[in-house]
């Protein structure tokens, strides 16, 4: 009895370790901010974020989540595996003119604290 009650300890432990880890140590990016400089209206821009899973396990995207509408995201749905790569794309709708910063919330699965990717950049016609 004595055996599995510590073995269940053991494993709410690491279950608690794991939710409060950091995304940085599980997952590098080779950047996590764009800048596009001057894009032409109405005319989409692309940038991909790189990252490699520089953890000992597999890990998984929950979600990346833009700030607004105008900003879309798109992430591997399948597991990544140690030392293996992968890579965030956000697409920005360039409409309105301006200067534009958006924000870019990537979440791993049991990894409490997210990684911010930003792009920003100058709408022109």
């Amino acid at each position: 009895m004595f055996k599995l009650s510590l073995i269940l300890v053991l494993i709410s432990s690491s279950i608690n370790l794991s939710a409060q880890s950091k995304i940085d140590s599980n997952i590098l990016f080779k950047k996590t901010e764009h800048s596009f400089g001057k894009v032409k209206q109405n005319k989409p821009v692309t940038i991909s974020f790189p990252f490699t899973n520089i953890s000992s396990g597999k890990v998984y995207i929950e979600d990346a989540t833009a700030e607004c509408g105008c900003t879309k995201p798109t992430f591997p749905m399948q597991p990544i595996g140690a030392g293996k790569g992968g890579e965030i794309k956000v697409t920005y709708d360039a409409a309105n003119l301006g200067s534009f910063t958006k924000k870019v919330t990537v979440k791993l699965v049991n990894v409490a604290e997210p990684k911010i990717l930003t792009i920003k950049g100058e709408v022109v016609k």
